[in-house]
């Protein structure tokens, strides 16, 4: 059972005095902000202050302490986060016991400004410092702020069962590594959540198998750059030689989709660079392995690519899409695209809209250049692309991707497809929507079908984000 502690709190006279930390006072408010890594983070996250006595609230106004899991990677999301912890001040100036905490990419980045500049905060804890929590909730009880932003070279979670916020639900990520390699000259990714390491696959495969058996029938793999995966085993012979045998990415999608064949497996973030046709062989083997790759390109020009230290050109990438197609033919590709990186011309833009055509992505996410502090493109390029041009740049691809995904979506009537049914639909309680091995968004009437379910869907009509169709035995 979790200890009590003492709680420092100031009487009407202005003195402090200290009172118990009650467990039933023991409640946790998270946000998750950003990348599905710190969606899965979080549920990390709770499932450490459970085991301290913490209990979750979905209403933040019950919480004891308010946990907010960042993203750096972009300006705007950072001003997001700002403006909500601001929302909740507002909140501990009628509660001072209330503990307000970062955590994620923006802790370890803006920790001072956080902290003690802008005293938004009571708590900062970095991706690596999560078993800390505990000890820093602590600390702000006994009336100091508290900060652990350490990066580990270690650190994986893979002990920690994480607890599900979506109890009941369909779909659920299972985290494989962490940290990331590459050195992108944009992101912040590297400095915010060190260096990769990959978590050891027999726990990876003994979640999947939990999940399952909770009723979970989709499972995402996560990682900054899932192809790069890799875990060495050290085994032991009788005369105490040593070989090591190497878990790649591809032999782990394969020991997952082994867990059962109702288990879908996705992945993401795949690398050009580093994906390799070992990994299409396998997705094109088994039926339960989605046929759907995400493959972030950001610019469809070489010099462009080559600024950002991306590591692939427009013709590398291009070859990797043309692998994929050879492998899976109906395969759902979707991409990340930039706008305005510095430097890029208005050829060198045609250039990104040309790719796009020609792959014809299913979807994409496409942002304007927002310039981050410490990174390679900082130090070494001018940011002089307009905020005008980066904005009428990114209003052409929107509008070009609209077209290109209703044009997909258009080539999807007539063909039935296995759909995974996760809840009813946004429009009406008598629609269910689902997504199909692609990706893709698929709405039909809910008959006798509930989340979990499978259903054999005929698409009969379309809009540029969904599927509609009809269920067929």
């Amino acid at each position: 059972m979790a200890p009590e502690s003492d709680h420092m709190v100031a009487n009407a006279e202005g003195q402090t005095i200290t009172r118990p930390f009650k467990k039933t006072d023991k409640k946790l408010y998270i946000e998750s902000y950003g990348c599905q890594m710190n969606f899965a983070d979080s549920e990390i996250v709770v499932s450490i202050l459970a085991s301290h006595g913490f209990s979750t609230t979905t209403d933040s106004k019950e919480a004891t302490v308010i946990l907010m899991n960042t993203c750096s990677i972009r300006e705007n999301a950072e001003t997001r986060v700002r403006n909500r912890l601001s929302q909740f001040n507002r909140q501990k100036r009628e509660n001072p016991d209330l503990i307000i905490g970062v955590l994620g990419c923006m802790a370890e980045r803006l920790k001072t400004a956080l902290l003690d500049e802008e005293k938004l905060v009571d708590l900062v804890a970095g991706p690596d410092a999560y078993r800390d929590l505990p000890n820093l909730v602590s600390t702000v009880v006994s009336g100091r702020k508290a900060v652990n932003v350490l990066l580990s070279r270690e650190e994986t979670y893979a002990d920690i069962n994480p607890v599900r916020l979506n109890p009941g639900g369909v779909t659920a990520f299972i985290s494989i590594m962490r940290g990331c390699d590459n050195m992108c000259s944009f992101c912040v990714v590297p400095f915010t959540r060190g260096r990769e390491r990959s978590r050891d696959p027999k726990s990876i495969v003994n979640e999947a198998e939990s999940l399952f058996g909770q009723g979970y029938r989709e499972v995402t793999l996560l990682g900054q750059n899932v192809d790069s995966y890799r875990w060495n085993i050290t085994k032991k012979s009788e005369i105490l030689n040593s070989d090591e045998e190497t878990v790649t990415f591809s032999q782990l999608i394969e020991k997952v989709a082994l867990v059962h064949p109702d288990l879908r497996v996705r992945f993401s973030t795949s690398h050009p660079k580093d994906m390799t046709d070992d990994v299409l062989s396998v997705m094109s083997k088994y039926e339960n392995i989605c046929d759907y790759i995400h493959l972030p390109v950001q610019s469809g020009n070489s010099e462009v690519l080559q600024r950002m230290n991306r590591g692939y050109d427009r013709s590398t990438y291009l070859e990797r899409i043309a692998s994929i197609r050879k492998w899976m033919p109906e395969a759902g590709i979707s991409t990340d695209i930039i706008t305005g990186f510095c430097g890029e011309t208005e050829t060198e833009f045609e250039d990104t809209v040309s790719l796009m055509e020609q792959v014809g992505f299913d979807f994409s996410y496409m942002f304007c250049y927002s310039e981050r502090p410490n990174t390679l493109a900082e130090r070494k390029f001018e940011d002089d692309v307009p905020e005008r041009i980066k904005q009428q740049r990114l209003t052409q691809i929107v509008a070009l991707q609209r077209e290109l995904s209703h044009r997909a979506n258009r080539k999807a009537i007539g063909k039935v497809f296995k759909v995974l049914v996760e809840g009813d639909s946004k429009r009406s309680s008598e629609l269910v929507s689902g997504r199909n091995s692609q990706n893709a968004v698929v709405v039909f009437p809910k008959g006798n079908f509930k989340p979990g379910d499978y259903a054999k869907v005929k698409i009969t009509n379309c809009t540029s984000g969904t599927l509609i169709g009809e269920a067929v035995n």
